[in-house]
């Protein structure tokens, strides 16, 4: 259980650098990211397209753990997220649920409003 614990922190840690290939590495190879507000994404090709396509427009992020919860394979990370996107600054509380297979991410639910993020891009 620490163990998953420590690879969700290090997850949430490595978004700071923006590196896709990095980010990629966390899952494994049939693993699933789920921004709630959208359509899932699976395997390393789509992740990698799909991370890549909205942290491509980012400058800079910092994500703030408020809670995090291990239970097994499970982790859940309440956060927000301070993210620099086409010269604006978007803050977004998120909570994550990551289900770990092996060390490795298999499935992350992300929940936030979709809104929060449009109009903050917007405003």
């Amino acid at each position: 259980m620490s163990d998953n614990l420590a690879v969700v922190q290090d997850f949430i840690a490595a978004w700071s650098r923006l590196d896709v290939d990095e980010l990629v590495s966390f899952f494994t190879e049939d693993g699933i990211y789920h921004n709630m507000p959208i359509a899932p994404v699976q395997g390393h090709a789509a992740l990698h397209q799909f991370i890549a396509g909205f942290a491509g427009g980012w400058s800079g992020t910092e994500w703030e753990v408020r809670h995090i919860v291990a239970a097994g394979d499970v982790v859940i990370a309440e956060r927000t997220d301070r993210t620099m996107a086409g010269g604006k600054e978007v803050v977004l509380p998120c909570c994550g649920v990551f289900e770990l297979r092996g060390g490795k991410i298999a499935v992350w639910r992300d929940y936030f409003d979709m809104a929060t993020y449009t109009a903050a891009l917007a405003g």
